[in-house]
This record gives structure tokens, C-alpha cells and sequence, in this order.
């Protein structure tokens, strides 16, 4: 009887090993790399929202940032709503030129 026992702990723990490095630490290191993202949002930031919203950061704050949606629009909404950055700090004037 003592065999069974031993292959059953011996199952468990690599059913554990195995959940841990396809599930748990692949999903902490995104995790780490979502919040080390959320850290370097800078004003003229272009993002997507998880709603799938695109905007412009017009100012980042502790918690919050202020998105420019389009002229005459802003929006508030907490920073780790924030799916991915579109493009990093482009200014306006270099806009203006990728359009012309």
C-alpha cells in the first residue's frame, strides 16, 4: 500500500509543477510587464483601453490619467484600464507630417 501512496503524492506534485510554469508564472511575468508599462505612461502617450478606446494621456495622475478622445473630448479613467500603447510621446508636429 505504501507504493500507491507515494506514486499519488509523487502525481500531485507534478500536476503542481506543471500548472506552475504553463499558467501561474507566465501570467505573473505579463503582470510585471502590464505594471512596468503603466508606469512609463507619459503625457502624449497614444493608447488603447481594454473597452477598446484610443486616445491621447493629456495628464497622468497617481491612479487616474485624462484621455483626449477627440476635439473638445476628455476622459478619466483608472491607469490599469489601459490595454497597450499605440505610440510612445509622439508631438504634434511630427502628427501633422506621417499625414501630409
Amino acid at each position: 500500500m505504501q507504493p500507491q501512496v507515494m506514486n499519488q503524492v509523487f502525481l500531485m506534485i507534478m500536476i503542481f509543477a506543471i500548472f506552475y510554469f504553463l499558467l501561474i508564472r507566465p501570467q505573473k511575468s505579463k503582470e510585471k510587464e502590464h505594471q512596468k508599462m503603466l508606469g512609463s505612461l507619459a503625457k502624449n502617450d497614444e493608447v488603447v483601453t481594454t473597452g477598446g478606446i484610443h486616445g491621447t494621456i493629456v495628464n497622468v495622475k497617481d491612479k487616474t490619467l485624462v484621455l483626449r478622445i477627440d476635439e473638445n473630448v476628455k476622459m478619466e479613467i483608472e491607469k490599469n484600464c489601459i490595454s497597450h500603447i499605440l505610440n510612445k510621446g509622439m508631438n504634434k508636429g511630427a502628427e501633422n507630417q506621417e499625414r501630409a
